[in-house]
C-alpha cells in the first residue's frame, strides 16, 4: 500500500473516529504520514492483540471483502452482516480511502491496483513489534485456523506453521482446522514444541469416556501486574464439520453453562480482566454474550469477519465487547482495556504496502532481516525439498525475523 498525502489526510478523519492518533502527521511528508496508520494510542494498562484464520498464508495476498453477508432473523443489517457502504457508513469511514479499500469490497480491481497486498507473516511481525513496543506486556492471542491451508502445511504436517507462530511470539492459542490433522498431532504439538511457549485452550473439549478436559480451559497471565485470564473456545462444530475420525475421542460443543463454571473460576481466582478466546463464529460469539456473565470481551474467529469495531451486547453481569478479526493475515486485533474495565477495539488491516516501508529496507540502504521478498518462492523450494519434513526453523527465522521486543 502506498499513500499519497491527499490520500493519507482523507484517512484522518475516518480514522480518529477509531481512535487512532492521527492528527499530529497532516503535515507530514507521505512516506512519515504512512507510518501515522499504525500509531495507536494505548487506553489502559491491558492490551490483546489478536490474530484469527490466517490458513496458513505466509506471504501477503489480495483479499476482496465479500459483497454479500447473509444476516437471518434478528442478525439483518447488523454486525457483522453489514458490506459496502452501509458497514462503512455504522465504522464511520470514509468511502475511497486506504480502510474503506480493507474494510469493504468497494473499486476492489482499482483499489487493490492502488493499495496493494494485504497480510504475510513478515508484515504481521513488524506490525506485532510495533504495537507491541506502545503497548509493553501486550499478549498475542491466535484464535485458530493458523496450521492448515497451504501445500507447505500439508507437506511438513503444520510444522511450518507451528515453527512460524513460536517465531512471531503467539502467547495463547485455541482451535478449529488444527484438529484436522489429528488428534495425536494436535497433542504431540503442544507438548513438544509449546510446551512452555505457546498455551493451548479449550474449554469446550472433553474426553469421550469420562468428560475429562483435553486441554487447559483457560491460562491466567500478568500484563503490567494485572492478572488477565485468557479462556479458550475451540470450533463447537468440529465433529460435524470435518471427518469424526480426526478427533474420535473428543467430544465439543458450545457449553455455554461450563464457560460459566470456568469464568466464575477464573474470577474467583482473581483475575480483573477476562477475555475469550474463541472460534465459534461471530453470531454465535454474539449470542454467547447474552448468557454468560463476566467476560469482558470475546476475540472471536471462524466467519472471517473484518469488522472495524467491538459489538457491545448487554447481559446480567453488563457488557461484553464482542470482536472478530478477519481472516489471511489481512488484519490485526487490537484490544486495550482502561481502569474500570473499560475496552477498546479496533482491526487494523496488515498493509504490505506500509509495511514494506517499515521492514524491507533500511535507511542505510541495507535489506532488513524482515524482507518481505525472502519469503518470495519459499513455498515451491520447500515444497521440492521438503515434501514431508519441516521447514527448518534457521530459515524461519532469516524468513520471519526475531519475534521478540
Amino acid at each position: 500500500m502506498s499513500l499519497s498525502k491527499r490520500e493519507f489526510l482523507q484517512v484522518l478523519g475516518a480514522a480518529s473516529v477509531a481512535g487512532m492518533g492521527l492528527g499530529r502527521y497532516a503535515d507530514a511528508d507521505a512516506a512519515t504520514a504512512e507510518q501515522g496508520l499504525y500509531d495507536l494510542p494505548r487506553l489502559g494498562q491491558v492490551s490483546f492483540l489478536h490474530m484469527t484464520d490466517c490458513h496458513a498464508q505466509l506471504k501477503p495476498i489480495y483479499f476482496r471483502e465479500p459483497n454479500v453477508n447473509l444476516g437471518l432473523g434478528s442478525m439483518q443489517g447488523k454486525l457483522p452482516h453489514l458490506v459496502g457502504e452501509r458497514l462503512l457508513k455504522a465504522a464511520g469511514v470514509r468511502p475511497g480511502t486506504a480502510l474503506a479499500h480493507a474494510y469493504t469490497y468497494l473499486d476492489f480491481e482499482k483499489a487493490a491496483r492502488r493499495y496493494g497486498k494485504v497480510g504475510g507473516f513478515a508484515h504481521l511481525a513488524t506490525l506485532v513489534k510495533r504495537l507491541k513496543a506502545s503497548r509493553p506486556g501486550a499478549l498475542l492471542l491466535d484464535g485458530g485456523d493458523t496450521w492448515q491451508g497451504s501445500a507447505t502445511s500439508l507437506w511438513t504436517n503444520a510444522q511450518d506453521m507451528v515453527d512460524a507462530c513460536k517465531l512471531l511470539g503467539v502467547d495463547v492459542m485455541t482451535g478449529h482446522w488444527e484438529f484436522t490433522y489429528g488428534q495425536d498431532r494436535v497433542k504431540e504439538v503442544i507438548d513438544k514444541d509449546f510446551k512452555g511457549k505457546v498455551a493451548f485452550v479449550a474449554q469446550n473439549v472433553k474426553t469421550a469416556d469420562f468428560g475429562d478436559p483435553v486441554f487447559e480451559p483457560y491460562v491466567i497471565r500478568e500484563v503490567n501486574g494485572i492478572p488477565c485470564a485468557i479462556v479458550g473456545q475451540a470450533f463447537p462444530y468440529t465433529p460435524i464439520a470435518n471427518p469424526r475420525y480426526m478427533v474420535a475421542d473428543w467430544t465439543f460443543g458450545v457449553q455455554d453453562d461450563n464457560l460459566q463454571k470456568v469464568v466464575d473460576e477464573a474470577r474467583g481466582k482473581g483475575a480483573q480482566v477476562v477475555v475469550v478466546l474463541s472460534h465459534n463464529g461471530m453470531d454465535v460469539d454474539l449470542q454467547m454474550a447474552t448468557r454468560v456473565t463476566g467476560v469482558d470481551a470475546i476475540l472471536g474467529g471462524h466467519t472471517h469477519d473484518g469488522v472495524p469495531l467491538a459489538v457491545p451486547v448487554k447481559n446480567a453481569g453488563g457488557t461484553t465487547l464482542v470482536t472478530n478479526a478477519g481472516s489471511n493475515g489481512k488484519f490485526l486485533g487490537v484490544m486495550d482495556f482502561s481502569e474500570g474495565r473499560q475496552g477498546r477495539a479496533l482491526a487494523v488491516p496488515v498493509a504490505a504496502g506500509v509495511q514494506q516501508y517499515a521492514c524491507g529496507r533500511r535507511r542505510d540502504g541495507r535489506a532488513d532481516r524482515e524482507d518481505p521478498r525472502a519469503l518470495r518462492g519459499q513455498a515451491q523450494r520447500e515444497a521440492r525439498r521438503h515434501r514431508r519434513s519441516a521447514l527448518p526453523p534457521g530459515q524461519l527465522q532469516r524468513q520471519l525475523g526475531p519475534a521478540a521486543v
